[in-house]
This record gives structure tokens, C-alpha cells and sequence, in this order.
């Protein structure tokens, strides 16, 4: 039943697999690949902190929940002012990517500050834990390990589909001028996203 659900969860496309989508598109396969599974890290690292009672904490307190959703979206903005101001030559038919380490990192970034992340593992989570089947700590080890994997599967397909429009969109100098444009506005979105919707998680996971 938990490897259902998740399952159907990851299905629906969210806000992580808009940013690897993006990803991908603007600078490759590889990088798509890189941010997917940073962004999987950044699962373990909330699984871990589920575990321990962390999460409990950060989504109890207004404050702590608070300034994780600002920084998460502070971040989105930094990425998206870094992508507008970087210089792109018209005519030049191919992105310069990042460092891979550092699109890894920020995909790591992007989903720890993720507060709905947070949510996830308080709200979803628990509901198949088992007070009879021993330690809950390590059932919340084994089911957000189960997650991770789910989702990293799921955010590589949308890495290598999104890779292989990509090597075919910047081929074309009508998207290379644009192209910069596009993934800047992207992650001011889902800063905004970030920002607006997290209010209404917290009150309804309170």
C-alpha cells in the first residue's frame, strides 16, 4: 500500500521535476541527471531528519518553517538572477553547463529547502508506520529510502526526456537567445510557488 501511494504521488509532476525538466533542457542531459539526483539527496537528508525528530520540530515552530520556506525561495531567486545575468553569444550553438558538482549541490539545495518536503514526511509518512513492527525511526529510514528511489527514478526519466528535447531545442538559434529567459522566469516561479503556498501547507498540517 505505502509503495502504491508513492508511486502515485511521484507521478504527479511537481515542482522538482519542473526544475530538472528546466535543468536538462538548458544545459544537457548530464545536467538533468546531476540535479535529479541532488535533488534526491536532499530526500535522504529530510528522511534523516524526519527520523531523528527534527522535522517534527522545524514544522511545529512558525519561525523555523517559516525561514526554511523563505530560504528555499531566497535560493530559487539567487538561481534565477544568476541564470538572467549570465552572457549568452547569439549564434552559439552550444550552452556552457555548469560544473556538474554544482548543479548536484543545487539540486540538493532546492529540495532541503523544500518545506513541503518537510510536510511530506510528517503528514504522509506516519500513516503507515506500524507501532507494533519495531523501531519507527528505522521504519521512517526504510520508507523514505523507498521514496528516494521511487522519486529518483521518476526525476531521471524526466531528466533524459527533458536531455534529448533539449539537445534538439538548442540547435536552434530562435531558443538560444531565448533560452536564458525562459529558465530564469522558471525558477522565479517556483520561488513564488514556494513563498505562496507555504502558509496554507503549514495551517493545514497543524
Amino acid at each position: 500500500m505505502f509503495l502504491l501511494a508513492v508511486l502515485v504521488l511521484v507521478a504527479i509532476p511537481g515542482p522538482n521535476h519542473l526544475y530538472i525538466t528546466t535543468r536538462s533542457i538548458g544545459e544537457g542531459r548530464r545536467a538533468g541527471v546531476a540535479s535529479a539526483l541532488g535533488v534526491e539527496t536532499g530526500t535522504v537528508v529530510h528522511m534523516g531528519a524526519a527520523a531523528a525528530g527534527l522535522s517534527a520540530v522545524v514544522a511545529a515552530s512558525a519561525t523555523a518553517f517559516g525561514f526554511l520556506r523563505y530560504a528555499g525561495a531566497a535560493y530559487l531567486v539567487f538561481l534565477a538572477y544568476r541564470t538572467l545575468r549570465g552572457r549568452h553569444e547569439v549564434g552559439e550553438m552550444e550552452l556552457q553547463p555548469r560544473s556538474l558538482r554544482r548543479v548536484y549541490l543545487d539540486g540538493v539545495l532546492v529540495n532541503v529547502l523544500n518545506p513541503k518536503v518537510v510536510l511530506f514526511f510528517l503528514a504522509f509518512l506516519p500513516q503507515f508506520v506500524d507501532q507494533g513492527a519495531g523501531a519507527v525511526p528505522l521504519q521512517i529510514v526504510v520508507m523514505g529510502l523507498a521514496t528516494a528511489l521511487v522519486g529518483l527514478v521518476a526525476d531521471l526519466a524526466y531528466a533524459v526526456a527533458a536531455g534529448s528535447i533539449g539537445a534538439w531545442l538548442r540547435a536552434r538559434p530562435v531558443f538560444q537567445r531565448r533560452q536564458r529567459y525562459a529558465t530564469g522566469l522558471v525558477y522565479l516561479g517556483l520561488g513564488a510557488a514556494a513563498v505562496f503556498a507555504g502558509p496554507s501547507s503549514h495551517r493545514s498540517a497543524s
